[in-house]
């Protein structure tokens, strides 16, 4: 049966006291700080809990913001935005973004033609949203909203703005090489000097903020995902900034009785991430909220977001035209304190022979009472502007090649310090001091008072209880609502992990693995990949001559169908945003959409899974349900597997080649004699085989899933080799070979079991 959710059951936010408390200090903290712990920490029960408050602020009690209640010259209020009051129903919602992008698009048109200088300035200022476009997306399919049809929707968009999983198509990797094109070269998103770097003024955090939070508990907000997502790409600030807007159905979006047809109209040719089209996806949506008994507030929390998105969006653009204007007003002296304001925090003791005014020049950049336009005004008058006989001055002498502060400067600044010392040495008088900056400052404290302020309501503040494996599951697959469940999962992965180490002996004797120990070589890697396909797959199978009976066909399938509910989980989490840089990245998560159908929920493995199931009658609640802990189909020995891969898929940053390791694993398990064997018996008794066949097909050896595998493999410890060294790769390799054996280690429970009764008698 088609999964129609829209928005899975509320409840409530358990989190332990210690969390509670780093998650209050985080958000009552520097929003630069909350920023990276969004972005970087994505392991800890903390920066879910800040994620939760985060979002409480911006969406208090996840409908959305109630703007009636909200003060005067609240976030986001501004004349030529959207309106910020009056009922919000899809028409007002709807036309309020189509009004909105027409108004962002006639200020980014005039930003568009400001110098260059200029120009270069607002894209820097905007990076830190244009470069995590989508990262409400990162997790949005998952265990716990797999495979419903708007998450497959949603999983095919994020495929796009990754590339197809090509890093470098990626939306983020293309926006940087157009930043550059203006000379605008920033560090890596997960830099600890990103925000400095892109000189990110308050309301550009705080707004990277929202949008990084909710990139955290995207299944618990889904509607608001789909608002956000339609609302962002479909206004295309970022786009129009770059002068690659193109065309748009918005204007149709206040006609919702087509908007609210059972499929919607259809996307014309043409359209593309350069100019979103929303209404395929918002009708979509907007559908199956009609046949969904949360259909009403599912709306209610999809428009809100889409007038919130519409409000930062508005407020951010007027913030960069602010920029832009106080930008253009600088007077060269200005432009030059600017210059020099940024560069003084790195000024070293090397300066200490420069001499102005009589005063050294690292006292003077290093001083309490620094002040950059007092040090302009004082370096006029100093040597080292005096016009020289050959041209320039000493200053331009010295930023030039060969001169001692060659490379100081980039490109711009070294123009604007030649232009400056021209002028100086023509005569022109000294210009308006620098100005300090707030545009934006208004907002942003807005949403800062919100921020300390906000309280979801919903937060249980409790240590984890004791619980079993079924409880362990429900609390693995909905980790949204119980981040305290982290500290379990690393605890259950560092044992097992440990314990399977034992395999690098044992695991010859594996009937389907093989986890002995080998050093390391990618012809070593493929040889072993190799023997295991053929003599432990391929090599031992014969088609059965007996089949069983039906009842015995069933109960086999009942053993693996828990481990199947989980297909693909241990890579769900791989590719987020900040974290697709390495060669192993785009394929691992190219891996993951096609195992989630690349969008076709029929195609989608869940879905298939779930055919054959019920082709033996046998129907089973959504693994996230409080319902599935009580099923009594599936037998209670499958649930660590289960346990297992969906813990170790909670630590993709610091068990990422473990996750190498176990994937290469399932990949192969998808192959030979016990799928063929499984197959030919649910044949004979009449299920449905779509699953065991697709496994047989896409997981094959010669350019499948587990050649894609292995090459992945082999990619991720090139990189390592060339960056880190050969004693590097040594290490990573025996940490894929520990994931690996960590996958033997259940499928294989006869060693298994030997492995464990060997480590009691020690």
């Amino acid at each position: 049966m088609t999964d129609l959710t829209t928005s899975l059951p509320r409840g409530p936010f358990e989190c332990g006291p210690a969390a509670f408390a780093e998650a209050a200090a985080a958000v009552a903290g520097p929003s630069a700080a909350l920023y990276r712990r969004l972005l970087v920490e994505q392991e800890s029960e903390a920066t879910l809990v800040a994620a939760r408050r985060v979002l409480a602020a911006f969406l208090p009690n996840g409908i959305g913001p109630d703007e009636d209640e909200e003060p005067d010259g609240s976030p986001g209020e501004r004349a030529d935005g959207p309106p910020g009051a009056g009922p919000l129903d899809e028409e007002r919602a709807l036309a309020e973004l189509a009004a909105t992008r027409a108004a962002i698009a006639r200020t980014t048109a005039r930003l568009r033609a400001a110098p260059a200088g200029t120009v270069a300035t607002v894209l820097r200022q905007r990076a830190p949203l244009a470069l995590i476009e989508g990262c409400w997306l990162d997790t949005v399919s998952q265990p716990a909203t797999q495979p419903a049809v708007i998450v497959n929707r949603l999983g095919a968009e994020r495929l796009e703005l990754l590339g197809g999983g090509v890093v470098e198509h990626t939306l983020a990797g293309r926006r940087r090489r157009l930043l550059a094109e203006h000379g605008v070269e920033l560090p890596d998103l997960l830099a600890t000097d990103f925000l400095a770097a892109a000189q990110a003024r308050p309301l550009t955090v705080v707004t990277a903020v929202f949008y990084l939070a909710l990139s955290r508990l995207p299944a618990s907000f889904l509607p608001e995902v789909v608002g956000v997502h339609c609302a962002f790409r479909a206004l295309g600030t970022d786009a129009a900034l770059f002068g690659r807007a193109g065309p748009s159905r918005l204007a149709e979006l206040a006609e919702l009785a087509e908007l609210a047809g059972p499929s919607g109209p259809s996307s014309p040719d043409g359209v593309d991430s350069r100019g979103y089209d929303p209404v395929p996806l918002l009708a979509e949506y907007l559908a199956l909220t009609e046949l969904s008994p949360t259909g009403p507030a599912d709306r209610a929390r999809l428009l809100a977001a889409i007038r919130l998105v519409a409000r930062l969006e508005s407020a951010h653009v007027a913030m960069l035209d602010e920029l832009a204007s106080w930008h253009q007003g600088l007077s060269p002296d200005a432009e030059v304190a600017l210059i020099v304001a940024r560069h003084a925090p790195y000024a070293g003791r090397q300066h200490h022979r420069v001499r102005i005014s009589g005063v050294p020049l690292d006292g003077l950049l290093a001083g309490p009472a620094f002040d950059a336009a007092v040090f302009v005004r004082q370096l006029r008058s100093s040597s080292y502007l005096k016009p020289l006989p050959t041209g320039g001055c000493p200053l331009t002498r010295a930023i030039r090649f060969g001169g001692p502060m060659f490379g100081i400067f980039d490109a711009a600044e070294a123009r604007t310090l030649e232009r400056w010392a021209a002028a100086v040495a023509a005569g022109e008088p000294p210009g308006a001091d620098l100005a300090a900056c707030a545009a934006g400052d208004e907002d942003a404290a807005a949403w800062r008072r919100a921020l300390v302020s906000a309280d979801p309501g919903d937060i249980v503040v409790a240590e984890p209880p004791a619980f079993d494996e079924r409880q362990f599951l429900y609390r693995l697959v909905n980790v949204e609502r119980f981040p305290g469940v982290l500290a379990a999962a690393h605890a259950r992965v560092e044992q097992v992990l440990a314990q399977a180490e034992g395999m690098f002996e044992l695991g010859a004797a594996g009937r389907h693995t093989d986890a002995t120990w080998f050093d390391y070589s990618p012809a070593a890697l493929r040889e072993r990949v190799e023997t295991i396909y053929w003599m432990k797959l391929v090599g031992p199978y014969r088609p059965l001559t007996d089949i069983p009976p039906r009842a015995e066909v069933i109960n086999g399938q009942k053993r693996f169908a828990l481990g199947n509910l989980v297909d693909g989980a241990c890579t769900h989490r791989i590719g987020n945003t900040g974290r697709f840089h390495r060669p192993s990245d785009g394929p691992l998560f190219a891996l993951y959409t096609d195992e989630m159908g690349r969008g076709d929920v029929a195609r989608n493995h869940l879905t298939l899974i779930n055919q054959a199931l019920t082709s033996m009658d046998i129907h089973l609640p959504h693994l996230r349900s409080e319902e599935f802990r009580a099923q009594t189909e599936l037998p209670d020995p499958s649930y660590p597997y289960a346990t297992y891969q969906l813990g170790l898929a909670l630590f993709p940053d610091s068990r990422y080649e473990e996750i190498l390791g176990y994937h290469l694993g399932v990949e192969m398990f998808g192959l030979g004699e016990l799928r063929l064997h499984e197959t030919q018996k649910m044949r004979r008794r009449g299920f449905d085989t779509a699953y065991e066949d697709v496994h047989l097909s896409i997981d094959n050896i010669s350019a499948g899933h587990t050649r894609q595998a292995t090459d992945l493999i082999v990619g991720y410890l090139d990189h390592v080799g060339r960056t880190g060294g050969p004693a590097v790769v040594e290490r990573a390799w025996r940490r894929v070979r520990r994931g690996y054996a960590s996958f033997a280690f259940f499928v294989e429970p006869h060693l298994a079991r030997r492995l464990l009764m060997r480590r009691a008698a020690a």
